[in-house]
């Protein structure tokens, strides 16, 4: 039922918004090369997928029902970390839309990230206690814990801004990943997180309808940064699952190395172009069109034809990484980064689709 009641209230509403956004004039101008559309598209999309994820997820949350929690202190942590999270994804949303709007100083909008990452991992305690047998390691200290923490939330909610550049991508990866932690916490009992997943799920869902190529709506910064947001505490919530509640189909399997595999796309592509800007002494926050997406839509691919290759990636990493359940944690967790990084950037070994320009004709 969650996911219905965000699937429709995107689907019914959105098409209101972009007829308000268009009156309003609050559009992305083509005005910079990088940028692929040719005509003002509306870019508040996100407050739609906002709006209906949590309007959903606090009309299901399980309040009276408490075996979906298992305990009375599983009841009390998971309204401790409903009402952090209600109050970090409301900044974080207020930061985008002004972003969308007017533009945000980068300084301004590192210090806001700070701020939400902080009210996340300090007050919802929602942070990497430890890596779970990774690399020889179960516990690390708490202050190591927290800014462990907040490094992957800014590194998790960046890497979703970015991949954010090509019609239906940044929801449609949103999307599958939802799914995949939507399926992980159903099967490990940890319904309220799987409550959680599935309404984003439906949200981006019905938004696909209408920002897959041809796109008549972006999400924009609103919307993409609450996606990172909200991703990064599946993420972590995964990542903390406890081995004795995993069910035989993923028995034995590393929580770390599954949330690694769900996420691979856009953390490995953000890791690519950063490296690519820091080694040509640029800042890694610079605009370009270094991205997976960026190269396959210069070679001739369609918005559609790159969405859908990309999203493969993101539906057979999580797969395959099930079969490493038997390996031991560490040798688990390279064998997926390997297979991750050589099946992301196998994309940009894709031939040209251009047809070649005529010399001799255009000289004529």
């Amino acid at each position: 039922m969650g996911f219905v009641t965000s699937f429709f209230v995107v689907l019914l509403a959105t098409p209101s918004l972009i007829k308000v956004a268009k009156l309003k004039h609050l559009v992305d101008e083509p005005s910079e090369e990088r940028k692929h559309h040719t005509a003002s598209k509306p870019t508040i999309g996100g407050i739609i997928i906002f709006a209906a994820s949590l309007f959903s997820y606090a009309l299901w949350f399980p309040w009276d029902n408490m075996s979906y929690f298992g305990s009375p202190d599983q009841f009390k942590e998971s309204v401790m970390e409903f009402k952090f999270f209600i109050a970090a994804s409301i900044l974080i949303f207020f930061i985008g839309v002004k972003d969308d709007i007017i533009g945000v100083a980068p300084v301004k909008k590192l210090v806001s990230h700070l701020i939400v990452g902080f009210i996340l991992v300090m007050m919802a305690d929602i942070r990497i206690s430890g890596f779970h047998g990774l690399f020889g390691v179960e516990e690390i200290p708490y202050y190591a814990s927290v800014l462990l923490s907040v490094f992957t939330y800014i590194v998790v909610v960046n890497a979703f801004n970015l991949i954010d550049g090509s019609d239906g991508l940044a929801a449609g990866v949103g999307m599958i990943t939802s799914v995949f932690f939507g399926v992980w916490f159903y099967q490990t009992a940890q319904l309220p997180l799987s409550l959680l997943s599935f309404i984003l799920a439906g949200s981006l869902g019905a938004f696909l309808v209408f920002n897959f190529n041809p796109a008549r709506i972006f999400m924009g910064d609103s919307g993409a940064l609450f996606i990172g947001a909200l991703t990064f505490v599946l993420a972590i919530k995964c990542i903390e699952t406890r081995l004795d509640v995993l069910p035989s189909m993923v028995s034995g399997l590393s929580a770390p190395v599954y949330a690694m595999a769900v996420l691979a796309y856009p953390l490995i592509d953000t890791l690519r172009v950063f490296s690519i800007r820091i080694s040509n002494g640029m800042s890694p926050f610079a605009p370009d069109r270094k991205h997976v997406h960026h190269i396959l839509i210069d070679k001739g691919y369609t918005h559609a034809q790159t969405g859908l290759v990309l999203y493969f990636i993101c539906i057979v990493v999580p797969i395959i990484s099930t079969f490493f359940r038997s390996l031991d944690p560490t040798l688990s967790f390279f064998c997926m980064f390997v297979i991750s990084f050589l099946l992301v950037n196998s994309v940009l070994l894709f031939p040209s689709r251009k047809k070649p320009l005529n010399l001799a004709h255009s000289a004529e």
